[in-house]
């Protein structure tokens, strides 16, 4: 009986590690994605054919003994190194792999974006609209629009943050990690400023306005 609880413990350890390894936020391919979006939204860059999700497949083994002996803990700890070869690959290939993009609900909200952007545009080009650190549009100035628009561009920016806020969702329901959220919204807020045009205003950390 002595011999149980140690085996037990690697076990548990072992499980452990392994869950650890498979929910790994890929910033990489999250960066990519929002890139790929972005450009797509403001027609800023040419877009490549769906992405397809890449799941690393891993295999587990489980080793089988007849009696609990003294050579129990080598075999369990050799065969827990075979798993973790095997993960660790697996890791990396989900870091480096490409998000799916490519789901009905992903494509309708950025379609709605997109036909959005053209009258969202001239605001953030004046100045009135601007993009904030968390991935957002907000009215910066209303005195910039005139008195007559400024219904409508309260309305555009309502939109536009709800589709922002269900896209970010998606995104990460689609890739099987709805914890991902966060995550995935605060790398697009990133890559929005990052790539927005000259002499569009965006929020720093601190939540001041400055202008690109």
């Amino acid at each position: 009986m002595r011999r149980v609880l140690p085996l037990n413990l690697m076990l548990m350890a072992l499980l452990a590690a392994c869950v650890t390894v498979n929910v790994y936020f890929p910033a990489a391919a999250a960066e990519k994605a929002a890139d790929q979006i972005i450009d797509q939204v403001t027609g800023s860059g040419s877009t490549q054919g769906s992405n397809q999700s890449q799941k690393p497949q891993s295999s587990t083994q489980q080793p089988r003994a007849t009696e609990f002996a003294d050579s129990a803990s080598a075999i369990l700890l050799a065969a827990a190194g075979n798993v973790l070869e095997l993960l660790v690959p697996a890791a990396n290939a989900q870091a480096a792999a490409n998000l799916d993009v490519n789901t009905p609900e992903v494509r309708a909200v950025t379609s709605s974006m997109q036909a959005r952007f053209g009258q969202l545009k001239p605001y953030m080009d004046s100045g009135a609209v601007g993009l904030t650190a968390d991935g957002h549009v907000e009215v910066r100035d209303a005195n910039a629009v005139p008195l007559a628009e400024r219904a409508r561009v309260k309305g555009l920016v309502a939109e536009e943050n709800r589709d922002r806020d269900t896209l970010y969702s998606e995104i990460a329901k689609a890739n099987g990690h709805p914890e991902w959220k966060s995550d995935i919204q605060n790398t697009f807020a990133r890559r929005w400023i990052e790539r927005a045009s000259a002499g569009t205003f965006y929020q720093d950390a601190g939540g001041g306005w400055k202008q690109k």
